[in-house]
């Protein structure tokens, strides 16, 4: 299995969110790309030091997003990726691109050697803040297979946080998960209803009988209730990691290593 021969383990997979500054050409944008990269990297060491499984880097901070990505995000995001890589070669390190540049992650990916993205809109269309963002599934995984990057697993959101989904209001979230799983996600990512919000444990149980492929968690995991998402394949964290538990402050060492010697002595009672 690809997702155990990546993380070296199944269950409750640890991945720290680092959320890159503002980059060129977007309105929050004051720093400088070196600038940018190096803050990721102390991101990257505070997580690599406290022993997270893996990570991802992410441009948050970018609003507002929009669906046509232009070149200067993501040309940013492969110095960003390759130093981030370079600094933490051991871990598993992913991408995602604001807002639904699955292509362009799977291009930054293939250039930094990156081991996953994580893909908005991979089936059923819906509509978010940055307007309507239709399935992908298609395009994208072809894509893939033109550029040979068949190495990088694609993690799918499905019935993704900001966003209404009254399009699909008939199709239950195992349903969609089961369509990913159908047109062949690596695996699919559960969130709440915005970033820092909590999936719904109840949903993840739903979805993982559902699908044979891993389940992700992607918002809202904090120390305080992790042992209710114990059974996903892995935990995307970003906001709980941060100074005060909001996403857009500096990653905190003391929260990042409360939580990884927490979800240590929970791994061990689950053995």
């Amino acid at each position: 299995m690809k997702f155990l021969q990546l993380f070296g383990r199944l269950k409750s997979v640890v991945i720290g969110m680092i959320h890159v500054k503002a980059l060129p050409g977007t309105p929050g944008n004051t720093l400088s790309v070196a600038q940018i990269t190096e803050e990721a990297c102390r991101e990257a060491e505070i997580y690599r030091a406290a022993g997270v499984d893996g990570l991802i880097v992410e441009n948050m901070h970018d609003r507002p997003y929009t669906v046509r990505v232009s070149a200067e995000v993501t040309t940013a995001m492969t110095v960003v990726c390759a130093t981030v890589k370079r600094a933490c070669p051991a871990l598993p390190l992913g991408i995602q691109i604001l807002c639904a540049a699955n292509q362009q992650a799977l291009a930054v990916a293939l250039a930094t050697g990156l081991d996953f993205i994580r893909a908005e809109g991979f089936v059923f269309s819906h509509v978010a803040d940055e307007g309507i963002v239709n399935a992908c599934a298609g395009d994208l995984l072809r894509y893939r297979k033109q550029i040979g990057a068949d190495r990088v697993q694609v993690f799918a959101d499905v019935k993704k946080k900001h966003s209404a989904h009254a399009l699909t209001a008939d199709v239950s979230v195992a349903e969609t998960a089961k369509a990913a799983e159908f047109f062949l996600a690596d695996g699919v990512v559960l969130t709440g209803t915005a970033t820092g919000l909590e999936a719904d444990p109840k949903e993840l149980e739903e979805v993982g009988r559902a699908v044979k492929i891993p389940v992700l968690i992607g918002s809202g995991v904090t120390l305080e209730n992790v042992k209710d998402y114990l059974s996903a394949n892995a935990l995307i964290i970003g906001s709980h990691f941060k100074k005060e538990g909001h996403w857009a402050n500096d990653v905190d060492p003391d929260r990042v290593k409360r939580f990884m010697d927490h979800i240590g002595k929970l791994r061990q009672r689950n053995v």
